[in-house]
């Protein structure tokens, strides 16, 4: 094992398979003059060349739309957003074109590319620059959506996603990029669609995933001062969602918060929410509690971005409401 930065783990994902097979490659604004917005791509423009690391203009739909075509003709394209509100532009190309291919054509397009960049809040960036799309994209067949949140994992689920024959959407945090964490020395991949426990509990399940694991994993520190025992699971992966991991969480611990940042209607917790009062009804002891952005957009101004964002405070409270504490 070794430390890597979480935008290095991103490379190296990128550039190991790049090196397997030819057919891969990087486009997006700023990935190769300029070693990329964020520096995930530095130096892989002097290793693999401009016929790989391809610079485009600001125009997400065309370049989108050239990475669907080139992925229906037999290349594997990985499409860096420099963020992911910018992908609305290219959305008809995402939604209506990558995800719905295979379905369209009988199955003979399938379209393996990578959709990837940063998602959510990062500081100061106003409204046009500050949401969540996690969920949306979620909400589609035909795609799958990972969003990885620490450098090891983000590694292994980027190498399977470049390998997967569906189209992926590939979610970050800017807030990320200098993360840093073990990461093994050799050749690994993680699988798609299976979470993972963070942390072994008893008293209450924390479900979370991406830059929001963070949050989780200091509120469960902050309730094990008080003798509260959180289990905290990483999904990984929202789509598909491993329910299974959490249910079987639930049956044991009998309580359930969910921490996401996203708007509430339509969110991944209010889906995982539903799941598990379908299947595990009688094994819960407390209404689920969710922890989520307010319904609203996210403001400007620093004491607004903070009264805003989901915070470890946020899920102690919920955890405590759970467990009818006070």
């Amino acid at each position: 094992m070794r430390e890597l930065q979480f935008r290095e783990a991103l490379r190296e994902a990128m550039s190991e398979e790049m090196r397997k097979d030819e057919r891969i490659f990087l486009m997006g604004e700023e990935v190769a003059e300029y070693d990329g917005a964020y520096k995930v791509s530095q130096g892989m423009l002097a290793e693999f060349g401009v016929k790989r690391i391809i610079d485009t203009p600001i125009s997400e739909l065309g370049f989108a739309g050239i990475g669907v075509g080139a992925a229906m003709n037999g290349l594997r394209p990985i499409i860096e957003f420099m963020t992911f509100n910018f992908s609305l532009v290219a959305i008809d190309q995402i939604i209506n074109g990558a995800s719905k291919m295979l379905s369209m054509s009988g199955g003979q397009f399938p379209v393996p590319i990578v959709f990837r960049g940063p998602t959510g809040s990062a500081g100061q960036l106003g409204q046009q620059h500050s949401n969540p799309f996690d969920s949306w994209y979620a909400n589609c067949p035909g795609l799958k959506v990972i969003v990885p949140s620490n450098p090891m994992d983000a590694k292994g689920l980027l190498k399977s996603a470049i390998r997967d024959d569906d189209p992926v959407i590939f979610m970050e945090s800017e807030q990320m990029y200098g993360d840093k964490g073990q990461v093994p020395e050799g050749e690994y991949v993680i699988p798609i669609g299976v979470a993972e426990i963070k942390k072994t509990g008893t008293d209450v399940t924390i479900v979370s995933f991406g830059k929001m694991m963070k949050i989780a994993l200091k509120a469960a520190d902050e309730l094990a001062k008080e003798n509260i025992n959180a289990e905290v699971i990483d999904l990984r992966t929202i789509r598909p969602i491993d329910y299974n991991s959490v249910i079987q969480s639930v049956k044991k611990t009998n309580r359930l918060v969910i921490l996401e940042e996203a708007w509430p209607l339509g969110s991944i917790a209010t889906e995982v929410a539903f799941k598990v009062q379908k299947d595990a009804f009688d094994f819960l002891d407390a209404p689920i509690r969710r922890v989520t952005d307010p319904d609203t957009p996210l403001h400007y101004a620093p004491t607004l971005v903070e009264a805003y964002l989901p915070n470890p405070a946020k899920v102690v409270k919920a955890v405590k409401d759970v467990m009818y504490l006070k």
